[in-house]
């Protein structure tokens, strides 16, 4: 990152913990990534809940959904290799730590289906909620990591291994899929 950017009050922690520090600009350039790409496939979706029709027609908006599915997916494809390796490397003495990475709210579950039939977006309402549900997660599970950064709390490498490995395990498996499969 230059000079200009600013990191993540999340990102403290991961660089705290790093054995090496460029596997952690590594992770923590590509959690941004997915991070940026999660709010705007969410904001999307959201609009649309409250009836913003943005874009104007729904071969627009389903083209929208596509290419915020198309960022997503490149986004947690390029997070496999960083995430794998500094998983590795950072080697908790105790796996099983508390995990920041939370599961899901009632705010998050949703059922897509009328709203996509709204907006004249032809897209499996299974498919969008999965991975709402799931980016959602995320984007809440590193606010919640940046308020402990920010709060000064402490956390340990088990649980920062517990939370990153629950982060790969949601994120990497089936909602990869689905995303693919909405970008397609």
């Amino acid at each position: 990152m230059s000079s200009t950017e600013t990191t993540p009050d999340w990102a403290d922690a991961i660089t705290a913990h790093a054995a090496e520090d460029a596997t952690a600009q590594r992770l923590i350039a590509q959690l941004v990534a997915v991070e940026v790409a999660s709010l705007a496939f969410c904001r999307l979706l959201e609009r649309w809940g409250r009836g913003d029709a943005e874009p104007s027609t729904p071969g627009r908006r389903e083209a929208a959904l596509r290419r915020a599915a198309d960022r997503v997916e490149t986004a947690l494809a390029g997070l496999e290799r960083p995430l794998g390796r500094y998983l590795v490397e950072l080697e908790a003495d105790i796996a099983e730590g508390r995990s920041w990475f939370g599961e899901p709210g009632s705010a998050e579950l949703v059922d897509w289906e009328p709203v996509l039939t709204r907006a004249g977006v032809h897209a499996a309402p299974h498919r969008v909620a999965a991975v709402y549900l799931e980016l959602a997660v995320l984007v809440r599970a590193l606010e919640g990591l940046a308020s402990a950064v920010r709060f000064e709390s402490i956390l340990d490498r088990g649980s920062l291994w517990a939370g990153l490995f629950d982060l790969r395990e949601n994120l990497l498996g089936r909602v990869l899929d689905d995303v693919r499969a909405l970008a397609a």
